[in-house]
């Protein structure tokens, strides 16, 4: 059952490339940012990392402002290859030391999958929060699902990753969680 089990103490957030010239032609990006934006609130409030990466951010722009207020600028990853798992993310989740993934990111299909599955490859868990991803068209991001659940990663969603992590109600972490999901 490890596997399906999030411990903030072994987990790090990753968010791919959600950027200002990707999100406008992403279906579902309103869903996605917001359900990031959670997401990198649970990292703050739990103290578990958080990596971001940027895909070629010369042409495609930074992370957008609305997740770049929540954000290290440390964590940031420049990349030009699809995969985030860069030699610079290994480096860092290396000195991590951390074994679950939990991913959000654009797109599901590409940079997403890619990602997973050199994860996985790697011997990482990883995490998809479907809610949390998106590509530009339905078939896409649903076949960017497919491929990651067939490699073994785990598909999951915002509400349920939080409450996994958070364990317990009554802590001062589940007040603020549970007000942001409402």
């Amino acid at each position: 059952m490890d596997r399906f089990t999030l411990e903030r103490e072994d987990t790090v957030l990753m968010v791919i490339d959600i950027q200002e010239r990707l999100v406008p032609v992403m279906k579902y990006k309103d869903q996605v940012i917001n359900n990031t934006k959670i997401l990198l609130r649970a990292a703050e409030e739990m103290n578990f990392p958080v990596l971001v990466t940027e895909q070629y951010p010369k042409g495609l722009g930074r992370t957008v402002p609305d997740l770049m207020d929540l954000i290290d600028y440390e964590n940031i990853y420049a990349k030009n290859s699809f995969t985030a798992y860069t030699d610079d993310v290994r480096e860092a989740l290396n000195v991590l030391g951390k074994k679950k993934v939990l991913i959000t990111g654009m797109e599901t299909h590409v940079c997403v999958f890619q990602t997973a599955r050199d994860l996985l490859a790697d011997g990482y868990q990883v995490f998809l929060v479907k809610d949390g991803v998106a590509s530009r068209t339905k078939e896409n991001y649903l076949n960017g699902l497919d491929l990651i659940k067939d490699l073994g990663g785990v598909i999951t969603n915002t509400e349920t990753a939080v409450f996994d992590l958070l364990k317990v109600s009554g802590t001062p972490e589940f007040k603020v969680m549970s007000k942001l999901i409402k």
